[in-house]
């Protein structure tokens, strides 16, 4: 399995978690996807999705008896993106080793992002108390990072350092996109022997579309891609959220469509979109771009 390159949803919402009945075929956790390739695990974003996540990750660990090492991107910072971390149980284990990497945002380090998260009174067990080994790296637009087999990620700059990434390695750069939050929100384009993935929620388009996004996106294998408010939520709804950060299925389609990738996953579902108001959803982007499908908690995709 570790060498496959194999995608898995295991957080689909933005803004709150939304457990119950009418969230059952989608799923009620906030962002988390876990990416396997070149036997490394990679996962973005640490939003509740991450809690289930780590006590798979712990099974895996305990079977195999060796340590659990992964590479955490986050896109930003926001509750929604971070809020499963402080509970995500292999950062309690010394067996661990974390890199996490993140955008500066506010003039603020990721790592007093994190830090600040997780302070008295808000939570009880501070960062520097987790007993893993975390090792936490702002990455900038013109900055990759790059994952040999068996060895720790090596973050590098694209126009001062000589890059050679043979085929066997994975390249991650990213992109950033300045509609959400003020301070501006990292995508994600992950690499591995000819195929990508491109990771873009919290994003809005743009009348044409996205232009910069278009480029950073180009065919790539897939693009999970923002598709919070439907059309007549962006355009016209009681409260207007034009301007919010966020996208609809139909520019996620149309960036899909424009960037020639192979397939698009809706994600960050609004938490008032239940299972059937986002069965149209998906419906709406499939007119505009026919292999869509939309973010469910367990889906795994292998490119």
């Amino acid at each position: 399995m570790f060498d496959e390159f194999l995608v898995r949803f295991w957080g689909v919402r933005g803004s709150y978690p939304v457990p119950g009945h009418l969230t059952a075929n989608v799923g009620g956790n906030t962002s988390c996807v876990e990416v396997r390739a070149n036997g490394h695990l990679i996962i973005l974003d640490a939003g509740t999705g991450i809690i289930n996540l780590g006590r798979a990750l712990e099974h895996e660990s305990k079977a195999s008896d060796e340590l659990l090492v992964a590479t955490v991107l986050f896109s930003h910072t926001h509750h929604d993106h971070t809020q499963g971390f402080p509970f995500f149980a292999p950062a309690y284990s010394a067996r661990s080793v974390l890199y996490l990497f993140g955008p500066r945002t506010f003039y603020e380090d990721i790592e007093e992002a994190l830090r600040r998260s997780m302070l008295a009174p808000a939570f009880p067990v501070a960062l520097e108390e987790l007993k893993s080994l975390k090792i936490i790296s702002n990455i900038e637009e013109s900055e990759a990072i790059i994952l040999e087999r068996d060895c720790k990620p090596k973050l590098r700059n694209l126009y001062r350092d000589e890059i050679n990434v043979t085929g066997n390695d994975v390249k991650i750069t990213a992109l950033r996109g300045f509609a959400h939050p003020p301070g501006g929100v990292n995508i994600y384009r992950i690499e591995w022997q000819g195929k990508s993935l491109v990771y873009a929620t919290d994003t809005e388009s743009y009348v044409g579309g996205d232009t910069r996004l278009i480029r950073f996106t180009q065919g790539a294998n897939l693009l999970i891609h923002d598709a919070q408010y439907t059309h007549q939520e962006y355009a016209g709804g009681n409260v207007p959220t034009q301007g919010w950060g966020h996208s609809t299925p139909q520019m996620a389609a149309g960036i899909a469509k424009a960037a020639d990738v192979g397939q698009l996953v809706l994600f960050h579902h609004d938490p008032t979109h239940g299972d059937k108001v986002l069965a149209e959803v998906e419906a709406d982007a499939k007119e505009i771009f026919p292999n869509t499908v939309l973010a469910r908690e367990g889906l795994t995709l292998t490119l």
